[in-house]
């Protein structure tokens, strides 16, 4: 509870580290291009000194998946955090779009396009697209093998991701009925987890 102290990693425009502080937090929030203000600092995690107060907690949303160095990044959060600290991701698993999945969002990206030009012509063009644009980034087999060697998971869930590449929080609500439904996969986590004892 307020006021733990949290660090938010990838922090982007800053939106969730400015309602974390207005609950109370005392709140430290990094982001290459973090903007400015008295919580922010325009660092990446492996820049941020270790020799201060530990944290309650460590949020990174959507940002673990482009770390360079996965098991590095975790090894630092777990020493960042206090022994019984959490750490809260919100992630993508870009490596589940299966072919329900892809031809689910060819669908909707030419409905939202309504005839104009930009939108892949074919399903093997869009998973061509698709690969290209991911490549090099964390799935979530590895995503997931890095937390189970370094925490212990406290929550997990599947949640809808593509809205966020569509039309916004609109298709949010669509997508997890899909997915529920079993008609297309989850490309987005959200975990929960504690360093493990032995960390």
């Amino acid at each position: 509870p307020p006021p733990g102290r949290v660090l938010e990693i990838g922090c982007g425009k800053g939106d969730l580290a400015r309602r974390l502080e207005a609950a109370g937090y005392d709140v430290t929030a990094i982001d290459p291009a973090a903007p400015d203000g008295p919580i922010f600092r325009k660092i990446k995690l492996e820049e941020l000194e270790e020799d201060g107060e530990p944290f309650d907690l460590v949020v990174a949303s959507r940002s673990l998946h482009h770390v360079t160095d996965l098991d590095g990044a975790l090894a630092k959060v777990t020493r960042l955090l206090r022994p019984r600290g959490v750490l809260v991701l919100e992630e993508f698993a870009w490596d589940r779009l299966d072919g329900a999945t892809a031809q689910w969002f060819l669908d909707q990206q030419r409905i939202l396009a309504a005839g104009r030009a930009g939108v892949p012509e074919s399903l093997a063009e869009c998973c061509r697209e698709w690969e290209d644009e991911h490549v090099g980034l964390h799935g979530y087999e590895t995503m997931r093998t890095a937390l189970d060697a370094r925490f212990e998971e406290l929550r997990f869930e599947w949640r809808p991701y593509l809205y966020r590449l569509l039309d916004g929080s609109e298709g949010a609500a669509h997508e997890q009925e899909l997915i529920a439904a079993d008609a297309i996969r989850a490309t987005g986590f959200r975990y929960v987890g504690r360093p493990r004892a032995d960390e």
